[in-house]
């Protein structure tokens, strides 16, 4: 499934061709280096240049023999370049190129990640200003709570979306090194200058110190930041979920023309796509778990850490980038049902005003102990009885001694409850105006 909608522009990044164009960078950054430092001819760089070429299907019938990538790459590169090939790959090892190539297709799929999340941002700060007004029924352990509004929904969810843009610009961040220091991490063909114009050539840093590898707690910190990614969509799709439930009905996922829920129930509108990131938010995580994984290896490297980086670097930022398209779309075409929402609200018969309540009665000189117990006793009749909870406190003599019918009604108001609304927009958002 993931195949079939993988969206083109991260899909393209972790393409073969892209990934061999990115092992011949690294291979031009290290001749064009070696050639300022005077360690091969600045003449053989040029022609290098020139006809350095590869090609995706000669690469693989090379490492069919060689069962070795690399070697089959500069394999490939010498039939190209000719006599002048004797300067690729000088003084390098396989995972000089590799891991530095790394860093630049991260830092790539790290920048489609946040510009996916930032268009979500933008989405979420939309919706939140429309509905900050919208009153809705707050729920504890699933059950109602105190009235809140739809739009502190969204204004919480696109706060924890800027966290996530943090969280990545500074994954990103992580990886964005390389290193071109040898078998062992010990410059012992090249200088650390070498590694230092290399990486400056192609944008990235130099790992202070490195094995044969880099060390892969930065992959684990990158996927690790999807897997948070993930869990936040997951959050909001799971919310969106239960807001769809046929006794909720609060909101739902935009239902098109022509699209049927179910082969046996033709009245079905099921929440597919909220479902859909669920599911693929437990796919992150495991991906992050082989990441963390990774980063205990054999001495100075093994290479038991290459074979799951193949599948889930690719698939981890695919399946992430996918997710934050739908879920931009899911959240954008959300429909809204603002009648159920008062509906809800007013279903317990103004059960969710105790609190205020037992503040007032607080306030007007009543010890605690007693206030909750004044106020429980008819909230429990309310619950079992069915009965009106606004109209059994009015009736209660405790009650109605110590309150005024203003003071009463002042606490089953739910402008109250949502005063400082206001206040917290302009905490997430900045004062607008």
């Amino acid at each position: 499934m993931i195949e079939r909608y993988t969206l083109p522009e991260m899909g393209a990044i972790w393409t073969q061709e892209n990934r061999y164009r990115k092992w011949l960078d690294v291979e031009l950054a290290a001749c064009q280096a070696n050639a300022e430092a005077g360690l091969i001819p600045m003449e053989a760089v040029a022609v290098i240049r020139e006809r350095a070429a590869f090609s995706v299907e000669r690469i693989h019938e090379l490492e069919k023999t060689t069962d070795h990538d690399v070697i089959a790459f500069t394999t490939n590169l010498a039939e190209s370049i000719g006599p002048e090939s004797r300067w690729v790959h000088y003084g390098l090892t396989s995972s000089d190129v590799v891991d530095t190539a790394n860093a630049l297709l991260l830092c790539e799929a790290g920048d489609l990640i946040i510009a996916r999340l930032q268009t979500l941002s933008d989405i979420l700060r939309r919706r939140a200003f429309e509905f900050k007004d919208t009153p809705m029924i707050g729920r504890t352990h699933g059950v109602h709570a105190e009235p809140m509004t739809l739009g502190l929904v969204f204004a919480l969810w696109y706060e924890e979306i800027r966290r996530d843009i943090d969280r990545m610009a500074r994954a990103r961040a992580g990886v964005s090194y390389g290193k071109i220091s040898g078998a062992v991490g010990t410059f012992a063909h090249l200088d650390p200058e070498i590694e230092e114009r290399v990486c400056f050539l192609l944008g990235l840093k130099p790992a202070n110190i490195s094995t044969q590898i880099i060390q892969r707690d930065r992959y684990a910190e990158f996927v690790a930041a999807l897997a948070i990614i993930a869990s936040s969509l997951e959050k909001f799709a799971l919310q969106i979920r239960h807001w769809q439930r046929t006794e909720v009905r609060e909101a739902h996922e935009y239902f098109k023309p022509g699209q049927k829920g179910s082969s046996a129930m033709p009245h079905k509108r099921n929440p597919i796509l909220s479902e859909r990131i669920c599911g693929m938010a437990r796919l992150v995580r495991g991906y992050a778990v082989a990441a963390l994984e990774n980063n205990a290896l054999w001495h100075e490297r093994d290479i038991s850490h290459s074979s799951a980086e193949r599948v889930l670097l690719p698939d981890a930022t695919i399946a992430a980038d996918y997710m934050l398209a739908k879920t931009a779309s899911l959240i954008e075409k959300l429909v809204v049902r603002p009648e159920r929402m008062l509906e809800n609200l007013n279903a317990t018969r103004g059960l969710v005003f105790s609190g205020q309540l037992l503040l007032e009665l607080a306030a007007a000189g009543v010890a605690r102990e007693a206030a909750y117990a004044w106020v429980q006793r008819n909230a429990m009749r309310s619950w079992d009885e069915g009965l009106d909870f606004r109209k059994l406190v009015s009736e209660d003599a405790d009650i109605s001694r110590v309150l005024t019918v203003e003071r009463i009604d002042r606490a089953f108001d739910v402008r109250a409850q949502l005063k400082n609304v206001s206040r917290i927009f302009d905490r997430v958002f900045g004062k607008i105006g």
